[in-house]
């Protein structure tokens, strides 16, 4: 049976909209809630309060990416994060709590969470949220869900009132709730109560994303709403600025774009922007780091070196501030229309996207910083065309009801994702660790590889950082082998680190090899080609160039310091949410986080603990902003002298 009704109750106070929806629903409740952006916190805090107070209810909550504010260790990250966090977040926002008692296992007996993607290395250590994880790509969520018998399903949503009455959008997050209720529907089941809780900060975007009042069961429109989670923008360094310009030049006029989130797409988009604002220094900056032209070979055969003047089209599953940088700097331009006459004219030359309009980005959910929330808001109002937020069955995959659309929007499409890790034969590692252990999960990364090499010309590009600090020192992230893998080998395409580009489809093994020692760091070329040639996979005879050799961060620093100098890449390439004191102590505060990381790095932060060495420009406004400027216990004098020793080390 399925039941349709109109909005029978409305609520303003969130405690008595839950307690109504418990005694609708019975003792078990079986809920829905969006990843990311769109999960109410307050409605679900409040329902699992209500359990967790009652042994004879239960709750099983199906969600994804339960976004919480960092939990800050005690000592001097704690004097960092502490003002920050509040200021960045406000003083008055909301962590789910269910999300914080199961990261420190202790959500209770009758309350059990399942997530398909959580919130990268934030539950390592959780033994229950290990357990319940789900491993499923997103584009299988909807259906695997149908089949869950959730009777609620709660969301963030925006409304709006006009003459034919209340609509609400979906904003954040149209990506499982329109194709789960779908999948619902078809299969001839119940239902579930659906609560929209309304926020008046939240975009309201049209499209698919809008619905109308009949769509939701239940409105709470709280009188207050706490501030919406907006992430911090992360420094850039070096090797990510060099893995993003040797990446943008593998970006066609014309085509399609998906990028995720995080340093390495920050500067993947600041390299774009160069290419299109500054060609000659980005020119100079690819021919820097790429003397051989190994780039410059596959950027003539895939992508460019001139300015675009088509555009991209942005096909995403999420939507980050990345796009609106884009579309800013004259980059993300190219129109696309759910027409498959419409799109052939475009494709062909023959059409003036300024007659019919049409979206220049299509995406599932959204989560960035609150200026891409507001970017969102103005372009909704200026060119309702321009985004389009739908299900994401409409972004992640070709088949459908229009694949020949669905194919021709997608031309040129160059889907960008980041992976932990690499093998030697092409597979990646970007969700698991060997023990089983889940980081983040599967997400879209699989769907969007599996398409690109669906499409005629669309190719999938796996970022990956060449090494990684561990406790034990430096470490290769690229491997002869691996206990879990999220790509497998026979998918391989494309890979970039900071040292180039290896382009691995159609490679033989010995080939696929090759061109992965290519991109490795100089550091564990030998190692890496010995257990291939032990394996047989390299020929006995094989020689490392003596090009490769180059391949370590202090070359990375010599060649692009000049372009650093010049400022075409800054620390903070789209604006810091941290103050200026403050960004003088990030490097500080991260340098002593890797000197505790192995005993070469203790031995360094002794020596440099008992001769810090002469005060430096700004110490006194860092030490102030830390509340270590008249330090009184010893506890805090000793934090005081840890920090000094920091901000006065030796680059």
């Amino acid at each position: 049976m399925i039941r349709r009704m109109l909005i029978e109750r409305r609520y303003t106070d969130t405690d008595a909209c839950a307690r109504h929806l418990a005694y609708e629903l019975g003792p078990d409740l079986r809920i829905a809630a969006p990843l990311g952006l769109g999960k109410p916190h307050g409605l679900l805090n409040a329902l699992y309060r209500l359990v967790a107070a009652d042994s004879g209810r239960s709750m099983r909550l199906y969600t994804a990416l339960s976004l919480t504010r960092p939990q800050p260790a005690p000592g001097l990250e704690q004097r960092f994060l502490g003002p920050f966090l509040e200021r960045h977040f406000g003083a008055d926002a909301v962590d789910p709590q269910y999300a914080l008692d199961q990261a420190r296992d202790a959500l209770p007996a009758n309350v059990e969470v399942h997530e398909f993607y959580l919130q990268s290395g934030a539950l390592l250590r959780s033994a229950s949220a290990q357990r319940s994880y789900i491993s499923q790509n997103y584009t299988h969520v909807a259906r695997d869900l149908a089949v869950q018998d959730i009777n609620l399903l709660v969301q963030l949503v925006a409304r709006r009132e006009g003459p034919d009455g209340v609509h609400y959008s979906l904003s954040c997050n149209p990506d499982l709730t329109l194709d789960f209720l779908r999948q619902v529907q078809s299969a001839g089941r119940q239902r579930p109560i659906c609560v929209a809780v309304v926020h008046p900060d939240l975009p309201y975007l049209g499209g698919d994303a809008e619905v109308a009042q009949a769509y939701f069961d239940v409105e709470l429109r709280p009188d207050t709403s706490p501030p919406l989670f907006a992430l911090p923008r992360s420094p850039v360094g070096l090797a990510e600025y060099a893995l993003g310009l040797h990446a943008s030049a593998l970006v066609k006029d014309g085509g399609c774009l998906q990028i995720g989130i995080g340093a390495l797409s920050d500067a993947l988009v600041k390299a774009l922007l160069l290419r299109q604002q500054d060609n000659t220094p980005w020119r100079r900056a690819l021919v820097a780091l790429d003397p051989a032209g190994a780039t410059h070979a596959l950027a003539g055969r895939l992508g460019g070196l001139a300015p675009f003047e088509t555009g991209l089209y942005g096909a995403s599953e999420m939507v980050m501030d990345g796009f609106m940088h884009l579309q800013r700097g004259g980059v993300l331009k190219r129109r696309s229309w759910d027409n498959l006459a419409l799109e052939r004219a475009s494709a062909a030359g023959q059409l003036n996207p300024a007659t019919p309009g049409g979206h220049y980005l299509r995406g599932a959910f959204f989560l960035g910083s609150r200026e891409l929330y507001e970017w969102l808001d103005a372009t909704e109002a200026a060119d309702p065309d321009a985004i389009d937020m739908c299900a994401v069955s409409n972004v992640n995959q070709l088949y459908g009801n229009h694949p020949l659309l669905a194919t021709l929007q997608r031309r040129g499409a160059r889907f960008f994702n980041t992976c932990m890790m690499a093998t030697l034969l092409g597979a990646a590692v970007s969700d698991t660790l060997e023990d089983g252990a889940v980081v983040s999960g599967v997400g879209g990364q699989y769907n969007f590889v599996a398409m690109a090499h669906e499409l005629p010309d669309g190719r999938s590009v796996l970022l990956l950082r060449a090494t990684r600090n561990t406790r034990g020192g430096i470490e290769s992230n690229i491997r002869w082998n691996y206990g879990q893998t999220t790509i497998p080998r026979h998918l391989r395409d494309i890979v970039v680190t900071e040292y180039g580009v290896a382009d691995l489809r159609g490679k033989s093994d010995s080939e696929c090899i090759e061109a992965m020692l290519s991109i490795a760091d100089a550091r564990f070329l030998d190692a890496l080609c010995a257990e291939a040639k032990a394996h047989g996979k390299l020929a006995a005879d094989f020689a490392i160039p003596e090009a490769w050799r180059r391949h370590h961060p202090g070359h990375l620093r010599e060649v692009l310091a000049p372009f650093q100098h010049k400022g075409l890449l800054p620390k903070f390439p789209f604006g810091s949410d941290f103050t200026e004191v403050e960004q003088r102590l990030l490097p500080a505060l991260e340098w002593l986080k890797a000197a505790t990381g192995n005993w070469r790095g203790k031995l360094r932060l002794l020596r440099a603990f008992c001769r810090p060495g002469k005060a430096v420009p700004g110490e006194a406004e860092a030490l102030a902003r830390m509340g270590l400027d008249a330090p009184t216990r010893m506890a805090d004098r000793l934090q005081r002298r840890l920090l000094q020793a920091a901000l006065r080390r030796q680059p």
